[in-house]
């Protein structure tokens, strides 16, 4: 799904794909946490299972993951916990990033797994569609942009 159009849909836009190390898709996944009231459906996530369940394995050392807003410490976590390989985001979040934004879990002395981190690539658009999608948002009086069940 588009990101543009989850928004449309009250969801946050963020998109991700799981590539193998051929660079084909063997995961996607988008934010679904208020379509199915779910706090674990981040986009990340989703991806993730989908890849696992494809591939029949849950680690992905040869594999990159593509997410239009840097991970949460959640997904990052879980990334790690997938082995991932690199991951690869588009717009950071100095707020609530995983992966360099407030915290870093893929350098973390904790961390049993060393993934490559490349942040920024195509973060203009991605920035810019995240910060209208918030401020559209703000201006609602219920703070949302659309009711769980709206379908386009």
């Amino acid at each position: 799904m588009r990101a543009d159009h989850l928004g449309r849909l009250g969801e946050v836009p963020v998109v991700a794909v799981v590539l193998d190390g051929e660079g084909r898709c063997i995961g996607h996944g988008s934010n679904q946490r208020e379509r199915n009231r779910d706090p674990l459906g981040h986009a990340e996530l989703i991806a993730i299972r989908q890849a696992a369940w494809l591939r029949g394995d849950w680690r992905f050392n040869d594999c990159t993951l593509l997410v239009t807003l840097e991970p949460c410490p959640m997904c990052a976590g879980a990334l790690a916990q997938a082995r991932m390989g690199q991951v690869i985001f588009a717009a950071s979040d100095p707020k609530r990033g995983g992966l360099g934004g407030s915290l870093n879990l893929a350098t973390h002395p904790s961390a049993h797994h060393q993934m490559r981190v490349v942040g920024g690539v195509m973060e203009e658009p991605a920035r810019l569609q995240l910060e209208a999608w918030f401020r559209q948002r703000r201006q609602r009086p219920d703070g949302n942009l659309a009711t769980p069940t709206q379908t386009d």
